[in-house]
């Protein structure tokens, strides 16, 4: 079930939700240092990890599904959002170089087709970033925030589901690991406790990020078959072939 856009758009402007960010938009950008000449397209509620790619990518995009909701993004400026059903994306085929769902998986219920709508937009040497609550995380049971909505996922859960969608996982990375309490002093903590869980406790995550490619298989051609006609001696030549001949005849 989709969140409603109004409330993650005041998620991301409360302190948890800067927070959130602030955590999150560092993995997702050491994953993808350089976008330069790409096209780089969020699907979901992907806007606040968007903006970094702005001034270096030749487009960004962000689309958000119709059972959401959209705001406008960016703020006071041309907007860059596409509001339009998850799983007919209008966009062409292998158009898209770099694609970001946030808030998207655990969220849909259409989830294969949307995935199938991410490979068939995605290019040929693309890669696409998901990020979904952890299962294992204590974010994923706190209905205050967005990631406590929607499917959680484990490890194995999010590399088989893209598998089965086409997809190869490549890097998968751990974030979040501060509580989600809207307490300033824990807040202001969070980098010492992202610091600390990635060594010591990087299974209690609250989210999960991974990257992953396009499958891309190349189909073999089967040579036809043809069948030809074989000849076969018989013993005795030609007599003893109009003789098998007329033994067919009398026994029909």
């Amino acid at each position: 079930m989709w969140t409603d856009v109004v409330d993650l758009n005041e998620f991301y402007r409360n302190p948890l939700g800067r927070t959130a960010r602030r955590m999150i938009g560092p993995r997702i950008r050491a994953l993808w240092p350089n976008v330069r000449g790409m096209s780089v397209l969020g699907l979901g509620y992907a806007a606040p990890y968007l903006t970094p790619f702005r001034g270096e990518a030749a487009r960004t995009l962000a689309v958000m599904p119709a059972h959401q909701g959209a705001m406008p993004w960016p703020r006071d400026e041309p907007g860059l959002v596409c509001l339009t059903d998850e799983v007919e994306l209008p966009f062409e085929d292998l158009s898209i170089d770099r694609l970001l769902l946030v808030h998207a998986v655990e969220c849909s219920e259409q989830l294969r087709a949307m995935m199938r709508e991410a490979w068939r937009v995605l290019s040929a040497s693309g890669r696409m970033i998901v990020v979904v609550p952890n299962r294992r995380g204590i974010w994923a049971r706190v209905e205050g925030t967005p990631f406590g909505h929607g499917h959680p996922f484990s490890k194995g859960q999010l590399r088989r589901l893209l598998q089965d969608c086409l997809f190869t996982p490549l890097e998968m990375a751990n974030a979040l690991y501060v509580p989600p309490i809207q307490r300033r002093l824990l807040l202001g903590s969070a980098p010492a406790f992202e610091r600390i869980g990635d060594r010591l406790y990087p299974t209690f995550s609250g989210v999960l990020i991974v990257e992953s490619s396009k499958q891309i298989y190349a189909a073999t051609p089967v040579a036809a078959r043809t069948r030809r006609r074989r000849l076969v001696a018989l013993p005795g030549g030609a007599a003893s072939a109009r003789a098998a001949e007329r033994g067919t005849e009398e026994h029909f």
